[in-house]
């Protein structure tokens, strides 16, 4: 057991995926010329690696452009569930969006569960992936009747479930829905064979490559950062935020950021995948180590650039698991980022009525390895234009008017909250007054500014302005970077650009 004053020091002291420290993956290389294929793909993630892999399959010219490394942002940082059970969200989806649509989302989610499996038994994919139930439970007497609708919504929807009041766990509950034989997987053991397939069939990769725009017209044009162009056909964006918003997608979603550890642990771990109902968010599932269970903790979701000092997050997923399981070690410690629209379902399709062949996935709400690859399903029909019974569902110039309407004016006012209190914000720390390793908001020539001082005494300044729409922005210590509260942009201790929708760094200060 872990005493409270020795939490932090049990942490690693650097966030890194199990995920990524356990393959060993190919590197590409930069984009250095103008190039013109059938498509363009922007996004190394699930849905922009899988899409390749099926449009190459097709015959189809694939470039795919990332701008740091392959599988290094959102699903390289997933707890890797692959479920259709994406929190209590049926019996919601069905009294908003009504039962068809809710029964449509819950078997797209299901067709890329049975994807993943089928594609991992095609190509004898070694991934860890084993088959588990999937439980929804609440410890709160107020989440009893929401556990008890979803389960009804199961009923009505024909999914396969059951309504309980225990679990495996060591975990007095209440109440607790479960949905059968879902699964769970190494991420990047997965997509690293697609890539293998997907690249042996005539696509191309490049990394460090960053999209910036979109020339439009019959054959778009891909614009990177260093000015060249990729010519197409077709551009599909799958860049977590659309690197070319030409929908105000930044006014029609909203950045979350969740935490996980993966220990090991001194109580056996029984199996299955958990979440809880309320908040504050606590998931469980585990994956095999070398014949040990390196159990992945996480939860604490709240808005990015928002709430207590990001360390706190972690410190508490550790003394949760520790009280629940007994933790023996703590080999890594991560966190995530994903976007959440105005009615819950992803906006998969056309961008826009005007963009034609500009198609768009974005807003995954955490559960992007089931809506990653839906998206990836159907953004391939959309490309090679074939029906696909899903397309209206999450086409993104959809519009309900409940939840959505309260939903945008709830965001947007937010937004112009945290904008109004960062400029009225004033700084009283000095840079040359930070400890080692410490990042704050701080006084530059009577102005606020961001500094973090590194190990080695070097300060590293910046302007706190967020280039995306001049929010402020503010320290987020467990993942050292600086993180914008309107839009969720997130920015290096260098002022570069770690997440979007922000494209230009931050300018640089000197004292």
């Amino acid at each position: 057991m872990i005493e409270n004053d020795t939490l932090q020091d049990r942490l690693p002291q650097f966030p890194e995926p199990y995920w990524r420290d356990s393959v060993k993956l190919p590197t590409f290389p930069k984009l250095e010329k103008d190039i013109a294929v059938d498509v363009a793909i922007v996004g190394g993630g699930i849905s922009g690696i899988t899409a390749a892999y099926l449009l190459a399959q097709h015959g189809v010219k694939v470039a795919l452009v990332e701008a740091d490394r392959i599988l290094n942002g959102t699903t390289g940082h997933t707890t890797a569930k692959v479920t259709a059970q994406h929190g209590l969200i049926y019996d919601e989806l069905s009294n908003h969006l009504g039962e068809e649509k809710a029964r449509m989302y819950y078997e797209a989610a299901d067709d890329a569960l049975q994807f993943i499996r089928n594609t991992i038994g095609k190509h004898n994919i070694e991934c860890d992936w084993t088959e588990e139930d999937a439980y929804v439970y609440t410890n709160s007497h107020s989440y009893i009747s929401k556990i008890i609708n979803e389960f009804k919504a199961y009923e009505k929807l024909g999914i396969k479930g059951e309504f309980t009041e225990s679990i495996a766990l060591p975990i007095q509950i209440k109440a607790a829905v479960v949905m059968k034989n879902q699964a769970q997987f190494h991420p990047v053991k997965y997509l690293k064979k697609l890539v293998e397939r997907m690249t042996k069939n005539g696509s191309e990769i490049y990394e460090q490559t960053t999209a910036i725009s979109i020339e439009r017209g019959t054959q778009p044009k891909v614009v990177t950062r260093d000015g060249y162009k990729i010519t197409c056909e077709h551009v599909v964006a799958c860049s977590h935020f659309p690197f070319y918003d030409a929908g105000f997608y930044f006014s029609r979603m909203y950045a979350e950021r969740s935490y996980i550890i993966a220990v090991k642990t001194a109580k056996d771990y029984p199996g299955g995948m958990y979440i809880s109902a309320e908040d504050p968010v606590r998931s469980l599932r585990y994956t095999n180590v070398n014949g040990e269970k390196l159990v992945l903790i996480a939860g604490e979701n709240h808005k990015t650039g928002q709430g207590v000092p990001m360390m706190q997050h972690y410190e508490a997923l550790q003394s949760f698991g520790d009280e629940v399981l007994g933790i023996k070690e703590i080999p890594y410690r991560w966190s995530a980022q994903d976007f959440t629209t105005l009615d819950k379902v992803p906006y998969i399709g056309q961008m826009n009525e005007r963009t034609p062949n500009i198609f768009v996935a974005t807003g995954y709400r955490k559960w992007g390895m089931t809506n990653g690859t839906a998206a990836a399903l159907l953004l391939t029909d959309l490309v090679l234009e074939k029906e696909n019974r899903y397309r209206e569902l999450y086409t993104p110039s959809r519009f309900y008017a409940d939840p959505s309407v309260k939903k945008f004016i709830s965001l947007n006012t937010d937004v112009a909250k945290h904008l109004i209190e960062g400029k009225l914000e004033f700084a009283l720390r000095e840079p040359e007054n930070l400890a080692a390793d410490e990042g704050a908001v701080v006084s530059v020539n009577g102005k606020r500014a961001g500094a973090y001082k590194d190990k080695e005494g070097t300060l590293h300044i910046i302007d706190t302005t967020c280039t995306h729409m001049g929010c402020e922005l503010e320290w987020n210590s467990g993942d050292r970077t600086w993180d914008c509260p309107c839009h969720g942009s997130r920015f290096s201790i260098h002022g570069d650009v770690a997440e979007g929708p922000a494209k230009k760094p931050l300018k640089k200060l000197e004292q």
